[in-house]
């Protein structure tokens, strides 16, 4: 309940009512559910983390698992996960750099791409930050959050966006997957009511604009000359802006419906099997149609027919059934990707749980 109260006084009046609710997840969709959540806390190490094949990613890993947990409901303080995700927040936190940068630069899996981990670890602690009642670990935790926030903003490029590491390392490079890793952290973390600068998210905004084509797509980057001349939309790229934006409260800009006339036709709802990137796809699309709902497309699009209109209902019918025939039977995971199953299992867990609206970050 205090997350939607927080969530409500930050936001206002939304343009689409209705929230999710956690009955219209099917029998045999819950029982998916309990199945991939059994496995994934299996592969909590006793320190808290997790990571991808090869020991991997552990900022990034920790963060998206951590998210999935919180997604059923549970929290540091209640509920079956709190152990959990008590230990994961730990772990993070201490791996917040005197920088403000959350993850460890000299681990060589980390080294190169820094950022997604420190993104996806402002997404996960500004979800719990609300929930910390004990005034010490609250302190600490609004210290890391702070500190984290410029971080970040100080990582981001001239041009509005962010690359796999600071600007300042990376020799102003940025890239859109990079880019909507910050703004969704950034955009929690003012959900919790840490201070975020408008400027940068006004930039970022203004990144994702210049980097899209006349048809309606997302490009890869803005560096080395790239714009909305230079074509190579990005299915799944498009589909995290849309997410975005949607995360900001944007229903009905312009760009938005650019961005959704070029999905409805890149990403058939109808076939979500394997496709490039399809984890990053799907985990974006699935946040976006959410949002959307049932009527959210009509709204912006009156003059739709019925059955091309995208809705979640349609979503959820076609992936949850993909998910549920895709699942490992043995052990409730899913593979898939050379990133492997914690990252997958993470990602469809949280998708499969958007009707739970338990995170501000992913309500309607």
């Amino acid at each position: 309940m205090k997350r939607l109260l927080l969530f409500a006084a930050l936001l206002g009046g939304l343009t689409w009512p209705a929230s999710g609710r956690a009955d219209e997840i099917a029998p045999e969709h819950r029982e998916v559910i309990k199945k991939g959540m059994d496995w994934l806390v299996k592969q909590q190490h006793r320190d808290g983390h997790w990571d991808a094949n090869g020991g991997q990613y552990p900022t990034s890993m920790t963060a998206l698992a951590g998210m999935a947990l919180l997604m059923e409901g549970s929290t540091m303080r209640e509920g079956k996960y709190a152990d959990n995700i008590r230990r994961a927040v730990d772990w993070l936190v201490d791996r917040s750099q005197r920088n403000g940068m959350i993850g460890n630069p000299n681990n060589p899996t980390e080294a190169g791409r820094y950022m997604y981990g420190h993104g996806f670890s402002l997404l996960f602690l500004g979800s719990v930050y609300g929930e910390e009642e004990d005034s010490e670990r609250r302190k600490k935790l609004e210290d890391v959050l702070t500190r984290g926030v410029d971080f970040c903003v100080k990582a981001q490029t001239p041009r509005g966006g962010w690359g796999y590491v600071s600007s300042a390392d990376g020799g102003g490079f940025d890239e859109g997957s990079v880019t909507i890793t910050q703004v969704q952290g950034l955009r929690a973390c003012r959900n919790a009511g840490i201070v975020v600068p408008k400027e940068g998210i006004n930039k970022a905004q203004d990144y994702l604009e210049k980097s899209t084509t006349d048809k309606g797509g997302v490009i890869y980057s803005l560096a080395n000359g790239g714009g909305r001349a230079a074509g190579g939309e990005r299915p799944p790229l498009t589909a995290a802006a849309i997410a975005c934006m949607f995360n900001a409260g944007q229903y009905d800009s312009p760009l938005c419906k650019k961005w959704l006339n070029y999905c409805k036709t890149a990403i058939p709802i109808g076939a979500p099997g394997r496709m490039g990137h399809d984890e990053y796809t799907h985990y974006y699309y699935g946040q976006a149609l959410y949002i959307l709902g049932d009527d959210g497309f009509a709204k912006l699009f009156p003059q739709s027919k019925p059955e091309e209109r995208l809705t979640w209902s349609k979503y959820r019918t076609a992936m949850f059934e993909h998910l549920k025939n895709t699942q490992n039977k043995n052990d409730g995971s899913w593979s898939g990707g050379y990133i492997g199953p914690i990252f997958s299992t993470s990602v469809y867990l949280t998708i499969l749980q958007l009707d739970n609206s338990t995170l501000p970050i992913y309500q309607r």
